[in-house]
């Protein structure tokens, strides 16, 4: 079983295990240090939601960093059971896994969370149908990442999330977007 490192942390250096899912592509170790650059390496209090979570790394990270609480959401049993395994290994108590589909899940969030991380397989359409849910997930300070096959400039439907920054690493295209000054997704 393939394995990988958690890049920063408290758990910095510690190895969760990969298990062989079609479409899983875990965060490459380059982009995971970019992006907690770009957050912030402390994480301490803020809430996580890793939405399409495959290996769970960005939540890992986000653990290993501070957050208060990280929900996972991942649709495939056995990629569940290894971050349930991973989890317990690594004594993550502030980790809550959600075996589920994403697209149903943003329906109905239990919270708001800080830091939503949305690194769906490539070229499935899941980004265009998440973002327009993005107002009711997301705190007002929210900052959400984006992987992609491609570079974005915006979250289409989602016109109060502005791109703050954005990199690629081969094929790997990623973003962070913030709300424009002003908006909180609250409606008028």
């Amino acid at each position: 079983m393939p394995r990988i490192r958690i890049s920063g942390g408290h758990c910095r250096s510690r190895l969760i295990d990969v298990v062989d899912v079609a479409g899983l592509r875990p965060t490459p170790d380059r982009v995971r240090v970019t992006l907690f650059n770009w957050l912030g390496q402390d994480l301490t209090g803020q809430r996580c939601l890793d939405l399409f979570a495959g290996s769970g790394i960005l939540g890992f990270e986000a653990a290993s960093r501070g957050a208060a609480a990280v929900t996972l959401v991942e649709q495939d049993r056995d990629a569940c059971a290894a971050l349930r395994r991973n989890a317990a290994a690594l004594k993550f108590g502030q980790l809550q896994i959600q075996c589920a589909d994403a697209l149903k899940f943003v329906v109905a969030p239990p919270q708001r969370y800080d830091v939503i991380f949305v690194d769906p397989p490539y070229r499935s359409g899941l980004i265009e149908r998440v973002a327009p849910r993005l107002a009711e997930l997301a705190a007002p300070t929210a900052r959400v990442y984006v992987e992609s096959e491609g570079e974005l400039d915006s979250l289409a439907e989602a016109a109060e999330w502005q791109l703050l920054r954005r990199g690629r690493a081969g094929q790997v295209c990623y973003h962070l977007f913030g709300r424009e000054a002003g908006t909180d997704g609250m409606g008028p």
